[in-house]
């Protein structure tokens, strides 16, 4: 098992935390759409200023220099599934719980995933889906139902 695991978790704690809030702002303003616009935004001026100061600071953010007409076109329209699915939480979150949402939101996730490293999709690192992945997926798919069954 990697290092990394315990990143992976922050990361994904960071995710629960993050929509819950932001599904609770956009409560508040009476607005989904103006609450993810106000996460995407902010969003990109962090990183954007995180990426002058560390560039400020001597450490250098490489990155292969590429014309943009190298990028096949599929690849720009990710955006459109990020703001589906960001929407998506900040909406069904009031409605579902944060828990119920993230355990089928993980789910999906980590089967389509699967599916992307099976097929090798994207360029990702290949990962066939074993027997073991198989029953993994399945175990994976009773628990969610079993902790959502009311």
């Amino acid at each position: 098992m990697s290092v990394l695991w315990p990143f992976a978790l922050l990361a994904g704690s960071c995710i629960a935390v993050q929509a819950a809030m932001n599904a609770r702002l956009g409560q508040i303003i009476n607005n989904t759409w103006l609450a993810t616009s106000y996460a995407f935004f902010t969003s990109f001026l962090l990183v954007f200023l995180m990426f002058l100061l560390l560039n400020t600071t001597g450490i250098t953010i490489q990155w292969q220099q590429t014309s943009f007409s190298e990028v096949p076109w599929y690849l720009w329209f990710s955006c459109v599934l990020s703001d589906i699915g960001v929407v998506s939480m900040y909406w069904l979150i009031p409605k579902m719980g944060v828990g119920t949402l993230m355990s089928y939101a993980l789910t999906g996730q980590l089967i389509v995933a699967m599916l992307i490293s099976h097929f090798d999709l994207f360029e990702s690192p290949q990962k066939f889906i074993s027997m073991t992945k198989l029953a993994g997926s399945l175990l994976l798919i009773m628990g969610i139902l079993l902790l959502n069954k009311d």
